[in-house]
């Protein structure tokens, strides 16, 4: 998926255990990867792009992440759009959908503490293997030395959209042109498909994100934003560790 994974299991199992675990979210992810990478020809959702699958012979994965994307879509009046570029391109929804899958898959085999980071997009469970909570640092988006928030959470989403790493790769659906006014936004909440599709909403409506992610509170997505002149936001619930 163009980015790098990294699973931490907490709990003190046998190292065979947890090696074969471990392989089991990894051969996912590979499964996602040839399945929806926009960058290989011959994976499903190119082929459906070009008009060459179809949806009635589509996979159960693919026909899901579509309907997820139009659900969404019609969530956030438009700002996450799949199509948004003029071609398919789901990624805002599949990269935290096959980790928040992989998570629930460790849960169903015993794993009750469990950290997955695929690029900043991070779903965890249960207990530091130091104990307490699992602890994510938001990057400064200007000074990549420095974190603008520590949260702490023993089961959550955390997802972040931002343009200080691969500059204006959010486009406006209104306009057609990069998304402006937003620096980074995170978003907190039980799902990482939903936290980072929401991520990728507000980042793309600019300033008008901010008042949208408050009402998605009452959800129990919490978030925090800064904007491109440096003003930072943060929801009232939103996890920072003391």
């Amino acid at each position: 998926m163009g980015t790098t994974v990294s699973i931490e299991l907490g709990e003190d199992r046998p190292e065979a255990e947890l090696g074969r675990l471990i392989t089991e979210v990894c051969d996912w992810l590979h499964e996602v990867d040839a399945r929806f990478s926009t960058y290989k020809a011959d994976s499903e959702v190119s082929r459906f792009g070009r008009g060459e699958l179809r949806i009635e012979d589509a996979s159960a994965d693919l026909r899901h992440v579509l309907e997820a994307c139009a659900d969404l879509w019609r969530d956030t009046d438009g700002y996450f759009d799949a199509y948004a570029g003029g071609a398919l391109d789901p990624s805002g929804y599949v990269k935290g959908w096959s980790v928040e899958v992989a998570a629930a898959r460790l849960l169903a085999a015993g794993s009750h503490d469990h950290y997955i980071n695929a690029g900043g997009d991070i779903r965890m469970r249960g207990n530091h293997p130091d104990g307490g909570p699992w602890r994510v640092g938001i990057r400064h988006p200007w000074e990549a030395d420095k974190v603008s928030w520590v949260l702490a959470l023993h089961d959550g989403a955390v997802a972040t959209s931002g343009t200080y790493e691969r500059g204006d790769h959010v486009v406006n659906p209104r306009t057609g042109r990069p998304a402006q006014g937003l620096r980074s936004v995170t978003v907190v909440g039980p799902d990482l498909s939903i936290a980072d599709a929401y991520a990728t909403a507000a980042l793309a409506m600019g300033e008008a994100g901010i008042a949208w992610l408050a009402k998605r509170a009452a959800d129990g997505y919490d978030s925090a934003v800064v904007t491109d002149d440096g003003r930072a936001f943060s929801s009232a619930n939103l996890p920072a560790a003391v």
